[in-house]
């Protein structure tokens, strides 16, 4: 969402979506956050959550942490879309995940049913031109290339959409529901 976690006094549900995240982290529940998902589970987990130095539009890799039970090893190398200007700090509770060249907490779980993504694993190139239009603003203030971006996507999501794939049914098929 183009909107920050802290903006609450302009967008009221935010308290809600906090306070419904919080109860739901309580009791363990499968959660996946991207990008405001993140920043809100971010908050529920008691980090703080705040604009960032710059905004950061655009395909780009991660700095996946290598450890052998980070289910985002498959996007070693892989570009994914970056497209926040918040950023927050990682949560007590969490696992470090990946970090990118300008935001070092990209993403973090905590234990095996909790997934917080920064940067966007479920962009497809069908409908990424409702992105560019719905955010030409953004873009335009921003000095983005919405014609690099577009290049880059064609180029690059069709890869990532299998490994988010991927990734996504390995996060399934190892939830704790007990």
């Amino acid at each position: 969402g183009p909107i920050g976690v802290y903006e609450e006094a302009d967008y009221p549900f935010l308290k809600q979506e906090t306070a419904l995240l919080k109860a739901r982290l309580a009791a363990n529940k499968p959660t996946i956050g991207i990008c405001l998902g993140a920043q809100l589970i971010a908050k529920a987990l008691g980090a703080k959550v705040y604009a960032g130095e710059h905004k950061e539009i655009g395909w780009s890799t991660l700095n996946i942490k290598a450890t052998p039970e980070n289910p985002l090893q498959g996007l070693i190398d892989q570009p994914v879309l970056h497209w926040h200007g918040d950023t927050f700090d990682l949560p007590a509770s969490a696992t470090l995940l990946a970090s990118s060249e300008h935001y070092p907490h990209q993403a973090f779980s905590c234990g095996t049913n909790v997934l917080a993504l920064q940067f966007h694993l479920e962009v497809c190139g069908d409908n990424f031109e409702r992105w560019l239009i719905g955010h030409t603003a953004e873009l335009r203030q921003g000095n983005f290339s919405i014609q690099a971006l577009r290049a880059d996507t064609a180029r690059y999501a069709q890869d990532l959409s299998h490994v988010a794939r991927s990734i996504l049914l390995d996060y399934l098929k190892q939830l704790n529901l007990v």
